[in-house]
């Protein structure tokens, strides 16, 4: 059953309190990029993607999604949970011995929702046009859709594969950046700037939206669905997403420090009394 908007702007507070308990129970993990990406997963599960249940790797005519940046495990994990693709009560496995909720996502547990193991930065777009093509040879009209962090396109098979989607004309692929301005060493502008990262993925033959409120759901859904208004058309299509790294969670905010580090039981509390949902489903 579709969710309204006011129920899905709830999951993402409750999102985010799985995100905090989750990497508070093992004091480890990377909240600040999962609490901005939020608005983002929620949309995407909730209202823009099409998929089936029960998860099958195949995927055959539906969309398909892949986490390159797979450090914000926590977010991907809470929303494939409370999008049924798992057991809920499976989220405080996170990260501990023998668990399928690796720090970062793999395969070989057979973890639904979950289609490639992530992490080690720069080779999610390059799996996920591979799929794309693989679609196209197929016959099925499905899109793919990928998340990347902007400090992730530092890294040079980002670009390689930049090129080749526009030299294939790879068109059913919606390729999402995570612009918070952070990573795990300060801000991307001190680290290695990325210039004027619009302008840059014009040059390379994709079609560039853009969206400055990342932390806002209907904002978020809205340049989606015009995302895919937008495929087809032999271009491949990327949307520059501004978010808020820490987004809900106001000492979090504004800063690389919490890039990958768990709060301490205060921290906890404090950033739940933020969260407050009246009838919170906390596992």
């Amino acid at each position: 059953m579709s969710k309204s908007i006011e129920e899905l702007k709830s999951l993402t507070t409750q999102i985010r309190r799985d995100i905090l308990r989750m990497v508070h129970a093992v004091n480890s993990g990377h909240p600040g990029g999962s609490l901005g990406c939020t608005e983002y997963f929620t949309a995407l599960y909730g209202k823009v993607m099409n998929y089936n249940l029960p998860f099958t790797m195949e995927g055959k005519n539906e969309d398909h999604f892949y986490l390159s940046n797979g450090h914000i495990s926590p977010v991907f994990y809470s929303t494939l949970a409370r999008f049924d693709f798992f057991p809920v009560d499976e989220l405080k496995t996170f990260r501990k011995l023998d668990s399928r909720l690796q720090g970062h996502p793999t395969t070989h547990e057979g973890l639904e929702g979950v289609r490639i193991a992530s992490g080690s930065l720069g080779q999610g777009l390059s799996v996920a046009l591979g799929v794309a093509q693989g679609k196209k040879l197929d016959g099925d009209q499905s899109l793919v859709y990928s998340l990347h962090g902007d400090g992730e396109l530092q890294e040079g098979q980002i670009w390689e594969a930049l090129m080749y989607a526009a030299a294939n004309k790879v068109d059913n692929i919606i390729s999402t950046i995570d612009y918070n301005g952070q990573q795990i060493d300060g801000s991307t502008e001190n680290v290695l700037s990325l210039g004027n990262l619009h302008a840059k993925l014009e040059s390379f033959g994709w079609t560039v939206l853009e969206e400055k409120n990342g932390n806002d759901l209907e904002a978020v859904i809205a340049i989606l669905e015009l995302a895919k208004t937008e495929t087809g058309k032999g271009k491949p299509v990327v949307i520059i997403l501004h978010t808020e790294m820490g987004a809900g969670v106001d000492f979090m905010m504004g800063t690389h420090a919490w890039h990958g580090k768990a709060p301490n039981d205060e921290q906890l509390d404090t950033a739940f009394k933020q969260l407050y949902l009246e009838a919170p489903a906390d596992y």
